[in-house]
């Protein structure tokens, strides 16, 4: 077996027939794989940590991170989203060195306000496809609580994900190590109107150029959208 926990988050707070179809499948996805969720009403999926922060916010999103993180037992951990629909592909084709953060770039969006409906592909270094070293997770998100022990003082801006560099070096901790992978099956995931996202773009978020209307793995995006979003 992989040496490798998925750590599955969630804000509670899109709807529970859509995240149960996701949930699903990151099951079949996972295989043999542990994975240790951690939201603020339970849900069977592995283990389950209660999430007590207040709102959903970005802090928040790290801070639940970091106390699954904590819980995991294995040398790796993949960060799951509650929106994304991830292939076995995703889990078990690479894992990184121990001092390096890995992303899965074969990560494809859907909009789901688009008709006909299409795949569209950022090269865009993303929580949802990060595979990392434990410990170096652990380190790296606890080293920015701990320069900012005021959250409220946290330039959000340069709050991103572990391995951009230029937001750590504005954030003024460690930069680390970063390496790109690519899965054949790619990971999918949901533009929709309860996103981080929306709340600031809004159904003008621009897809990109790169489009596409079937996937390995996944089919035809009307198909997509119908087992899973309808």
């Amino acid at each position: 077996m992989r040496d490798l926990t998925i750590i599955y988050y969630t804000a509670n707070f899109i709807s529970e027939k859509f995240a149960k179809k996701l949930r699903k499948q990151l099951k079949i996805a996972a295989g043999e794989l542990p994975i240790v969720s951690i939201s603020k009403k339970p849900i069977n999926l592995g283990l389950n940590i209660p999430d007590e922060t207040k709102e959903r916010s970005v802090i928040n999103v790290y801070k639940a991170i970091l106390k699954a993180s904590k819980e995991a037992k294995t040398k790796f951990v993949a960060l799951a989203e509650d929106d994304t629909l991830y292939s076995p592909g995703h889990f078990y084709t690479f894992l990184p060195p121990p001092d390096t953060f890995a992303y899965n770039l074969t990560r494809w969006s859907i909009y789901t306000w688009s008709r006909p409906p299409f795949f569209s592909i950022k090269f865009r270094r993303i929580l949802a496809t990060l595979i990392a070293p434990r410990k170096l997770l652990i380190d790296a998100i606890e080293e920015r609580f701990a320069k900012y022990p005021d959250t409220s003082k946290i330039p959000l801006k340069w709050f991103g994900e572990p391995g951009r560099n230029l937001c750590e070096q504005k954030l003024g901790v460690t930069q680390r190590k970063v390496q790109d992978f690519y899965s054949y099956d790619p990971v999918v995931v949901f533009s929709h109107p309860h996103s981080f996202g929306f709340e600031f773009q809004g159904t003008h978020k621009r897809a990109n150029a790169i489009r596409a209307i079937e996937l390995p793995y996944w089919g035809r995006a009307e198909e997509v959208m119908k087992n899973y979003y309808a």
